[in-house]
């Protein structure tokens, strides 16, 4: 099965501890027939046959057999932690670098919830199977095999009639298992729903609250919560309707023992030592038995596990390096060309036979209605998407034939929604370069504006941000947010709307500055005030997947939407409007 071999293939360099342990662990499973046997000596010489000067020596055998038995179960359960242990740790560490090359579509298909689920408890059950599972089946096997064999040499007509139930057993657990599959599966994917609530609800708590919605999340909570349960209950029914008649089929081993041995007794075909051995060894044929049906159940929530982790295991990114791709020759000089760009999200078009060039060192400003594409302009010159038709040049070679690292370090982005990490303030600001010299780092702080409040904090740059930037403004992210992507010192610098949550006066002092960076680059800047815009080198206006191209100017006098933002704004100076593009 290919979910055995996943976990094999991931074993490697521990392969021999797991190995060594299912061997320590069909060793100890075959000395449980060994205290029986000495029992129907004990009984039939010692006692019966009056060899009384035995007896010490098969106690003190049989307690030594039962220490050394409970010794190598000790090692064994170490080396299977271990491995079991290394086996979690090599997959997570591919996981997370797999995730790490992921393209925008996969989360998008993929919440963080059902991702973390995956890499928790699903995880974690993987490993419960190696370190577990797969011992108890060993142990199970061996158990029932060597007591079948030990059994057989006494009097193989009784151990026959012993196994009568088998074949029942069998046939009742394998109809179980059929059920049972699908019911694990949903369990998992109400699992996935819990988490996927609750990660939304706790990462947006403050909307929750400024909404006083508290009560529709608990309710929509408790809806996922009882659709869990209910999961969980339909599956335990499941299991709780097989539970009797393997109980059943255990206990009438016991009734078979007694009732065949005894007829066999009385007609002088065994001992009393072997009916002995016979009922000892009892346990060791209905307990596997027993064992069986669980380990079918615990194997079917392995599959449903293992199935969800192959998933993102094995899920390849379709934006990747070509294996003729071009490596960059030192730094880029921040060209841009988009040529006849189509893109469309599903079955909505965003982008329309968009061109337009930016050269080195220019200018560009991007404006238009919310949801016209401006975003996703940007996402697609960083190649987080890949264009439907068309193509964007990046100093004159198509992006698909440049190398991923090659582009991303290419293009520096202070993103709309300002993500920043729970670490200190300079850690943020130095992330492209955490080896960065401090002045460095404080200066990009100064060009952003960001210098002031951070050096009145109580410990300045080594202030711990809490998780997403917690206590501070919008404002303060989004100035920290464009400290960092200065720091990188990329030939293209994105602001996407990075100053909307600043005063005017701030932001003028941020487009001064953005002319003074110690460093050549291609700015393209995102904003809907006229003031951001109005001294690039090009505009370019978004609607309805089209673009407008041309300066504050020209715009101001022919393009319709330019020229109302401008007015709604109370811009000065304005030239007389001659009508022209929407």
């Amino acid at each position: 099965m290919f979910q055995m071999r996943f976990v094999w293939k991931n074993l490697k360099g521990r392969r021999g501890m797991l190995v060594g342990g299912l061997i320590l662990a069909a060793f100890t499973s075959v000395l449980v027939v060994v205290n029986p046997y000495l029992s129907k000596i004990l009984v039939d010489d010692a006692v019966e046959g009056g060899q009384t000067q035995l007896l010490v020596p098969l106690l003190l055998l049989m307690c030594g057999i039962v220490f050394g038995r409970q010794a190598a179960r000790f090692l064994m359960v170490v080396l299977m932690e271990k491995s079991s242990q290394h086996l979690l740790m090599n997959i997570r560490r591919v996981i997370f670098t797999n995730l790490q090359n992921q393209e925008m579509r996969f989360f998008d298909k993929i919440r963080t919830g059902d991702i973390i689920t995956r890499v928790t408890g699903d995880l974690e059950y993987v490993r419960h199977f190696t370190a577990y599972i797969t011992y108890c089946e060993i142990d199970s096997l061996v158990t029932f095999i060597s007591a079948v064999v030990a059994l057989g040499f006494v009097n193989m007509k009784l151990t026959l009639s012993m196994l009568t139930v088998l074949p029942l057993l069998i046939v009742v657990s394998l109809i179980y298992s059929k059920k049972v599959r699908p019911l694990y599966r949903e369990i998992r994917y109400r699992l996935s729903q819990i988490n996927v609530t609750a990660q939304e609800n706790i990462e947006g708590n403050r909307v929750v609250r400024a909404f006083a919605r508290e009560e529709y999340e608990k309710q929509k909570f408790s809806e996922k919560s009882q659709a869990y349960q209910e999961a969980s209950v339909r599956a335990s029914f499941a299991w709780q309707k097989v539970v009797p008649i393997i109980d059943c089929l255990g206990q009438m081993l016991t009734f078979i023992a007694l009732l065949v041995g005894g007829i066999l007794i009385i007609n002088g075909e065994i001992t009393i030592g072997d009916l002995t051995m016979f009922t000892g060894l009892t346990w060791a044929l209905s307990q596997p038995m027993k064992n069986f049906s669980y380990l079918i159940n615990d194997l079917q929530r392995f599959f449903a596990a293992t199935d969800k982790i192959i998933e993102i295991y094995y899920a390849k990114p379709m934006i990747a390096d070509r294996h003729d791709a071009v490596v960059a020759n030192g730094r880029l000089t921040g060209e841009i060309t988009f040529s006849h760009v189509n893109f469309s999200f599903g079955d909505q078009p965003v982008l329309q036979d968009v061109s337009f060039t930016v050269h080195p060192g220019q200018t560009v400003a991007i404006m238009g209605p919310t949801g016209c594409g401006k975003t996703t302009i940007v996402n697609l010159m960083s190649r987080f998407y890949d264009v439907d038709g068309g193509s964007i040049l990046l100093d004159g070679v198509d992006l698909r034939r440049r190398t991923l690292a090659d582009i991303r370090k290419s293009i520096a982005v202070a993103t709309q929604d300002v993500f920043l990490f729970s670490d200190t303030i300079d850690g943020n600001i130095a992330f492209a370069d955490p080896k960065m010299p401090e002045q460095r780092m404080r200066d990009c702080a100064r060009l952003a504006c960001a210098d002031g409040f951070i050096s009145e904090m109580p410990e300045g740059y080594d202030t711990i941000i809490g998780e997403r930037g917690v206590g501070l403004s919008g404002g303060q992210k989004q100035r920290i947010a464009l400290a960092r992507a200065i720091a990188a010192q990329a030939p293209v610098l994105v602001l996407d709307d990075t100053t909307s949550a600043v005063d005017m006066e701030t932001e003028s002092k941020i487009r001064r500055h953005l002319h003074q960076l110690p460093f050549d680059c291609t700015k393209v800047i995102i904003a809907q005030r006229i003031s951001s815009v109005k001294d690039a080198d090009q505009i370019i206006i978004l609607q309805h997947g089209k673009i407008a191209i041309g300066t504050h100017d020209t715009l101001a006098r022919t393009n319709t939407y330019y020229r109302e933002i401008c007015e709604i704004q109370d811009v000065e100076g304005l030239p007389a409007f001659e009508g022209g593009a929407d």
